[in-house]
């Protein structure tokens, strides 16, 4: 045994430095406990007004702790730092691609359901779940309820849009029964397959397999459902073009506003004409459009005029980044589901040719 020795002002720093841990641990546990928190104490105040236990919730925002990676995480999503290329090199690859496939294979039925109701391809609903978890398989490894908390009370600009976003994680939690504190998602409290915010949950999650149950963590049925209803809530359009590829300029055009995606299309079609874009000679000249340029690195610029569907897309997340590949995603999907079915079509038919 190994017995350890301290001596004047190393017993002290230990002493000091032990404390202070206990002190930090002790802190980080009771970061938004009620008792000490005022804006914990008010929300409390306010969901238990609605039935919800009072003291649930005081012992379930005892245990949410700050987390300053959240905070860092929120400053640098990457729909803000990174060009096209490479936002695309993250979702356009191919093992992506193949899950896609097989994920629409293994859940074919519901995607037919979901695309018969909602209106929505299965490749585009396939997609937001293969960009957003790559399928389920990657849900966040962040605590909701810790990046909520965090978001709700210490976000320089949003804290009340996230005040409201943990109220209805906590309402939705106690519902369904689940315990808040073992439930992981994005920094910013996206949760499950389809990344729903607790808002989005609340509002357009589905129990599409019938079982009584609106989850979006666990069943993959649920998910596909809840992104087809939120798609047709938010002004869906079935069949309906998504975007027109375009030639134009060198350099984007001063004059239009590209990559405005956070508000329907704008732009009439004449104005982007009389810019130098290629705009279809079928749209009228008042026709609106969301024009989105896109650079490639080498001083390429690629042009694209997205249609409604292009902006309810957004409506998930509003990048225009986000949309390009989603609808890109979606397209990789359906050629790779066409070649399959030719190349299963091939087989059969060597099949029955066989002697």
């Amino acid at each position: 045994m190994t017995v350890s020795r301290f001596h004047g002002s190393s017993a002290l720093a230990w002493a000091v430095g032990a404390g202070l841990s206990l002190l930090a641990a002790t802190a980080a546990a009771a970061d938004f406990d009620p008792r000490r928190h005022e804006g914990t104490r008010a929300l409390v105040g306010e969901l238990a007004e609605k039935g919800i236990e009072r003291g649930w919730l005081e012992r379930v925002m005892g245990e949410a702790a700050f987390q300053q990676g959240v905070l860092d995480a929120m400053a640098g999503a990457a729909e803000r730092r990174l060009r096209w290329d490479e936002y695309r090199r993250i979702f356009l690859q191919p093992e992506r691609i193949h899950r896609g496939v097989t994920f629409i294979e293994a859940h074919r039925d519901a995607f037919r359901r979901a695309e018969a109701e909602y209106g929505v391809p299965a490749e585009v609903i396939a997609a937001i779940i293969g960009v957003e978890t790559s399928y389920g398989r990657f849900t966040g490894r962040h605590r909701v309820l810790d990046s909520l908390a965090t978001l709700a009370f210490h976000h320089p600009t949003r804290g009340d849009f996230f005040r409201g976003e943990l109220g209805a994680f906590l309402e939705i939690t106690h519902e369904q029964g689940v315990e808040p504190g073992e439930l992981q998602g994005s920094y910013a409290g996206a949760m499950g397959y389809p990344q729903f915010i607790p808002t989005s949950y609340r509002a357009y999650a589905v129990d599409f397999d019938d079982d009584g149950i609106r989850d979006l963590w666990t069943n993959p049925v649920d998910a596909i459902g809840s992104v087809g209803n939120y798609f047709a809530e938010h002004g869906w359009r079935a069949g309906d073009p998504l975007y027109y590829e375009a030639e134009g300029p060198a350099t984007p055009p001063a004059d239009i506003d590209f990559n405005r995606a956070a508000r329907p299309p704008a732009v009439p079609a004449a104005a982007l004409a009389n810019a130098g874009l290629e705009v279809p000679e079928e749209l009228a000249e008042d026709h609106r459009l969301l024009p989105v340029s896109l650079e490639d690195g080498e001083q390429n610029w690629r042009y694209v005029l997205g249609e409604h569907n292009f902006y309810v897309i957004t409506r998930y997340n509003h990048s225009h980044l986000y949309a390009m590949a989603v609808i890109e995603l979606a397209e990789a999907i359906a050629d790779a589901r066409a070649l399959d079915a030719h190349w299963l079509e091939a087989v059969s038919r060597v099949a029955e040719e066989a002697p």
